[in-house]
């Protein structure tokens, strides 16, 4: 397994894991808008923002280099930001957002994985918490994260803007 940045050439790949959990799509079969790429674009240009993914690496020469990930298959992906507080004695957290593992991988411990690594790389960056929200809806999602150590700590709410 390859747990990296992701790159354009896995936007398709990324969007497909959001846009249905329960069905594998083909990345192909993903049309990728220009609010997307602008997305994409500026999380990459942001160094509080990272679009991660686990891929079904290692690539042949044990580098995921740019020949080698056009092989590769995007198992999971999920966005780190990392936001400044003056709370925890100024300590950053970090926020999981879009956390995704591919529904034919579901089980075989990759969104453990996924997390763990994440979780490490905050941990590395110095961040004092780790935070998500996930839908009321996802049951599954929130039995996972219980068995990984998050705590039910607060209670989220959300205001849609329209545009």
């Amino acid at each position: 397994m390859i747990f990296r940045e992701a790159t354009r050439q896995d936007l398709p790949a990324v969007l497909a894991l959001l846009a249905d959990e329960d069905t594998v799509l083909d990345p192909a079969s993903i049309v990728v808008g220009e609010a997307h790429e602008r997305a994409f674009t500026a999380i990459g240009a942001d160094p509080r923002n990272e679009m991660l993914v686990l891929t079904d690496g290692p690539s042949r020469t044990g580098e995921a280099d740019e020949a080698n990930k056009a092989d590769e298959v995007v198992l999971g992906c999920l966005q780190l930001t990392y936001i400044p507080g003056l709370g925890r004695d100024g300590q950053e957290r970090a926020l999981v957002e879009a956390v995704r593992i591919r529904a034919d991988r579901r089980g075989s411990g990759l969104g453990a994985e996924l997390m763990r690594l994440a979780t490490e790389r905050a941990r590395a960056r110095g961040c004092g918490l780790v935070q998500l929200t996930s839908s009321k809806r996802r049951t599954a999602a929130h039995r996972f994260y219980e068995r990984l150590g998050f705590a039910r700590s607060h209670e989220g709410f959300k205001l849609h803007l329209e545009p």
